[in-house]
C-alpha cells in the first residue's frame, strides 16, 4: 500500500471511530442524561463504571493497534498512534454537537477521561492538543518520507514532549484534585474504604474553574518540542 493510501486509510478508521465512540455517548446520555449532560454525574451501577473504564482501554488499545500496524518503525507507529487519536477525538465531538447540539461551547465543561483519577475542562482544551498531536504527526510522516524512514525523535525532544504534556495532564486534573483534597482529610486517604468515599464524591464534583495557566505552559512547551523537531529534521533533509 501507498504511503499516502495508509493516511486516508487511518483518517478513515480515525473518523468512525469518532462517530463509533460518539453513538455510545449519545445512548448513555439517552439513558442517564435525559434532559441534557451536566455536572454532577448521576449515579450509575458499579458494573456500568466498570465497562467504561475497560471501554476506554479498549478504545486506547484499537487506536495503537493501528499504528503498530500502519507503521514501519517506532516513530512512524508513535505518528500513526497520535493521529488516529487526535482525529478521533475531534469527530467526537463533532459527531456530538450535530446529534445532540452539545457541546453549546468550546468553553463547555466535559469528562475527558477517566484514568487515573477524573480528567475535567473545557471542549476546547483537549481539541486544541489533538491538533497539536496531527501536526506532529504529519511532521513525522513527511520527513519519514522524505528520509526513507529515517526519522527518530531524539532524548531532548522526547523529554520536551513529555514533559509539555505531564503539564497539560495536571492541567486537566487540576480542578477534580482540589476538589477530592477539600472533601477528603489525610485520615480517610489511608482508610482501606476510601473507595467508596470517592464514589460518593464524584456524583457531587461540580467543575469550579480551569487552571487555564498550566495548560498554556503545558502547551506552548509542546510547541516549543514540535519546533524544535521540525527544524532538525528540516536541516537533516536539506543536508
Amino acid at each position: 500500500m501507498k504511503k499516502h493510501q495508509i493516511l486516508v486509510w487511518v483518517s478513515i478508521f480515525a473518523v468512525t471511530m469518532g462517530i463509533f465512540e460518539g453513538s455510545v455517548v449519545v445512548y448513555l446520555r439517552a439513558l442517564y442524561y435525559p434532559s441534557g449532560f451536566n455536572f454532577p454525574l448521576v449515579p450509575f451501577d458499579n458494573f456500568i463504571g466498570i465497562t467504561e473504564l475497560l471501554r476506554e482501554f479498549a478504545s486506547l488499545f484499537m487506536l495503537l493497534s493501528v499504528g503498530v500496524i500502519a507503521g514501519k518503525n517506532f516513530s512512524q507507529r508513535f505518528a500513526w498512534f497520535i493521529y488516529s487519536f487526535a482525529v478521533w477525538d475531534i469527530i467526537y465531538y463533532v459527531f456530538l454537537y450535530l446529534i445532540l447540539g452539545w457541546p453549546e461551547s468550546l468553553l463547555t465543561w466535559d469528562i475527558l477521561f477517566l484514568l487515573p483519577v477524573t480528567w475535567t475542562g473545557p471542549v476546547i482544551t483537549p481539541i486544541l492538543i489533538s491538533f497539536l498531536m496531527i501536526i506532529l504527526a504529519l511532521v513525522i510522516y513527511h520527513f519519514n518520507i522524505k528520509t526513507q524512514n529515517n526519522v527518530e525523535i531524539s532524548r531532548k525532544e522526547w523529554i520536551i514532549l513529555i514533559s509539555g504534556s505531564v503539564i497539560v495532564f495536571v492541567s486537566f486534573i487540576w480542578d477534580y484534585c482540589r476538589f477530592l483534597i477539600n472533601h477528603i482529610s489525610f485520615q480517610e486517604f489511608q482508610n482501606r474504604k476510601i473507595s467508596d468515599k470517592l464514589f460518593d464524591l464524584s456524583v457531587q464534583y461540580i467543575p469550579e474553574s480551569f487552571n487555564w495557566i498550566i495548560f498554556s505552559c503545558g502547551f506552548l512547551v509542546i510547541v516549543s518540542g514540535i519546533l524544535i523537531l521540525y527544524k532538525r529534521l528540516l536541516n537533516l533533509s536539506i543536508n
